[in-house]
């Protein structure tokens, strides 16, 4: 009897679970946005969220958490109600900060859960035009010859743009100084205005400027030239063998949050970022869809964990 009133209640639940998830959203739900608001992350939020409000009636609203290298968003994400009414944006900053911040209060994939992954971009060396020097060849020869006199922007440890900066270093053989932002848009505003000589961005954000020539180019960091950027060479072509590193943006929910919903944003997420002016609208900043399930986002999150915890291995971490 026991056993068959177990059973009953645990179908009660499951069909309670299965309604909520038919229902879902009721109300009004928040994107906790860990980085500074204009930058690749708060920019694909806003996207993928009017395209969320459209597709399931409810406001997507969008809450910029910046600080401490998007510790700060992501620890208040870990900690919310896992209702389906709070996610996060995800980056490669909170994959190494993994391994980078040893002394975070959440873990990521204990307190957390994947939903969906949305995007990837290529990321641009750039230096200010003061900088004299025509080609990444020329900067590393400059920077080899003033050892900890150069120095280079980030959004914050941990951030793809300190961690592309750090891995450039080790492979490059030199020694530049980090100089660490509140957000990325401070950091874009650092190099523009000749605060520090180097940035490695976003290509997504950082082209326009190339092209108005506010910064000068020395290469991209994928496999292959940016569509947006095609005179720039990669990394590899620049005489930086092996050197490759992106920026990929998703999004995570509370652990506990029901798997109904999760689907049901997966799906929604996958079909948004499939429509012709996003795919449009990305390809014109040099980014591209990344469509995933819940399960393969989550075996690219322990990937991307692994990844970076060898990377940071390479190099000392920054105060």
């Amino acid at each position: 009897m026991r056993a068959m009133a177990a059973v009953f209640l645990l179908a009660q639940a499951f069909a309670s679970t299965e309604s909520r998830a038919q229902d879902y959203p009721t109300h009004a739900v928040r994107i906790i946005v860990p980085f500074g608001a204009g930058g690749p992350a708060d920019v694909a939020a806003r996207l993928v969220g009017n395209a969320l409000a459209d597709s399931l009636k409810q406001p997507f609203v969008i809450e910029n958490r910046p600080g401490a290298g998007s510790v700060i968003g992501t620890q208040e994400a870990a900690k919310s109600a896992p209702d389906g009414y709070t996610l996060l944006l995800m980056s490669n900053a909170q994959t190494a900060n993994e391994s980078l911040v040893p002394q975070r209060k959440y873990d990521l994939m204990r307190d957390l859960v994947p939903v969906a992954s949305l995007n990837v971009a290529d990321l641009v060396i750039v230096v200010h035009p003061s900088v004299r020097a025509a080609s990444l060849k020329e900067f590393i020869a400059l920077a080899k010859s003033q050892p900890g006199k150069l120095n280079y922007a980030s959004s914050g440890q941990g951030t793809p743009y300190h961690m592309a900066g750090e891995l450039f270093k080790s492979m490059a053989g030199i020694d530049v100084v980090h100089v660490p932002y509140r957000n990325s848009g401070e950091a874009r505003t650092g190099v523009i205005g000749g605060q520090v000589q180097m940035m490695i961005d976003a290509v997504t954000t950082m082209a326009p400027n190339v092209l108005q020539g506010q910064v000068r180019a020395l290469a991209t960091t994928g496999k292959t030239r940016s569509a947006v950027l095609p005179d720039v060479p990669t990394a590899e072509e620049a005489g930086v063998g092996g050197y490759e590193a992106t920026i990929w943006l998703g999004l995570m929910a509370p652990k506990g949050t029901p798997q109904p919903i999760v689907d049901k944003l997966n799906t929604a997420v996958n079909e948004a970022i499939k429509r012709p002016e996003i795919i449009k609208l990305w390809a014109d900043q040099g980014a591209a869809p990344m469509a995933m399930t819940p399960e393969a986002f989550d075996k690219f999150l322990r990937g991307d964990i692994v990844k970076w915890a060898e990377v940071v291995k390479r190099f000392p971490q920054q105060p």
